[in-house]
Formats: C-alpha cells, sequence, structure tokens
C-alpha cells in the first residue's frame, strides 16, 4: 500500500519530512493541504490538524521525527539518516531536538506574533525569542567548527530538522555575518537536492510568509 503524507509545501516539518523521502527515493502519495478535500480528510484521521502526517497501511504516524524514524525501521533507503550505533543515534537525535526546540520553536514565535492582531501581540515574547535564536546561532556557529553536517561527516535526520528550520530562522531573524560557519552550513543545506527541491516546491507560496520573504535563497 502506497505511503500517503498529509503535507503542506510551506511548512518547516513537513519540508523535514519531504526531505526524508525524498533523499531515499520513497514512493509516497503527496496529499497538499491546499486541496479542501485533504484537509478535510485529514481533519477525520486527527482531529488536532497538525501536520506532517503519515498514513502506513492505514496506521496514523504523527510527528516530523516520529515519521523518519517510522521510514527508517520501516521504509530503509540507501541514505540511513539515524545511525544503527546507538550512541552514534542520540548525537543526532540531540541535534534534531536542538534545531525543533531552539530554532524553529522561536522563529514561529516570532512568525506567529506577526500574524496576530497588534493590540494582541507580545514584544517581549518575541525579544526572548531573538535571544534565544542569538544564542543558538552561537552555539551552533562553534559545534560546526569541523563538521560537514550536523554530526560529522554524515547526512542524518539532525540535518533533515536543520534545514527548513535553518531556512526560515534567517528570514525571521537574519545572520548576518556574524556566523560564518553557521551561514557555509545554511548554504550547504540549500544546495543538497532533496531540500533544493523541497524548497523549490514552496517557491508559489513564498508572497504568504508574514514578514515578507526575502529576494534570495
Amino acid at each position: 500500500m502506497t505511503l500517503k503524507l498529509y503535507a503542506h509545501p510551506f511548512s518547516s516539518y513537513c519540508q523535514k519530512v519531504l526531505i526524508a523521502l525524498y533523499e531515499n527515493g520513497t514512493p509516497f502519495e503527496y496529499l497538499t493541504l491546499d486541496d479542501a478535500k485533504n484537509g478535510a480528510e485529514l481533519e477525520t484521521l486527527w482531529p488536532i490538524k497538525k501536520f506532517p502526517t503519515l498514513v502506513d497501511a492505514g496506521r496514523l504516524i504523527l510527528e516530523a521525527s516520529i515519521i523518519i524514524e517510522h521510514l527508517e525501521l520501516h521504509h530503509p533507503g540507501p541514505v540511513r539518516l539515524i545511525p544503527k550505533d546507538p550512541h552514534a543515534a542520540l548525537n543526532v537525535r540531540l541535534m534534531d531536538r536542538f534545531f525543533d526546540n531552539y530554532i524553529a520553536t522561536p522563529m514561529q514565535k516570532i512568525v506567529l506574533d506577526w500574524i496576530r492582531p497588534e493590540q494582541d501581540r507580545d514584544p517581549y515574547g518575541v525579544t526572548e525569542a531573538r535571544t534565544m535564536l542569538d544564542k543558538a546561532y552561537a552555539w551552533l556557529d562553534a559545534t560546526l567548527a569541523g563538521r560537514e553536517w550536523a554530526i560529522g561527516a554524515t547526512f542524518s535526520l539532525a540535518d533533515c530538522a536543520a534545514a527548513p528550520s535553518l531556512f526560515y530562522a534567517d528570514w525571521a531573524h537574519p545572520m548576518g555575518e556574524r556566523f560564518p560557519r553557521l551561514r557555509d552550513y545554511r548554504r550547504k543545506l540549500l544546495a543538497r537536492p532533496s531540500f533544493a527541491r523541497a524548497v523549490d516546491e514552496a517557491r508559489p507560496y513564498r508572497p504568504h510568509f508574514p514578514l515578507g520573504a526575502p529576494d534570495r535563497d
């Protein structure tokens, strides 16, 4: 039975899963949530309606990292995204959580605050989010010294998380030239064919980015 993925091309967490699927050429049915019918189906399957959501032989798989773990277990391909060695796998999962919690989460705080009515905005929370991103950028810039990818020489789940997180974070809170290793890493991620494909699929939606998408990338 074909894998079914309910997702939106412009979503960072959907792109995270798409990278994993594209890395391994895993066949799947892409049910984009621009289509109201797909949105209604997703609500029936998962009333909370968070996405990406994967359906595999009738089984519902939720949350981007868990979906990628599921793919590794049940639909492995030539690119192993989680090492067999449990100690190495812990390092990958740690970096995966870092990108989700300390890059994606504060980035989303800045973006979602902008969408709110002006009287309901949270400038203190946005300042906290920008401070967190500065700290996360600095830590990553130091941590990436001597590494080709997030954990070393091998592309992994951590890079699937890093690519869309850093892509949008730099739009919401630009890195500038302060963090050269981090900027180089972001450029390398953008050049990765799996992520480049996800970025290209999302290009039509750029006018909808609340802060205004920069004329680059």
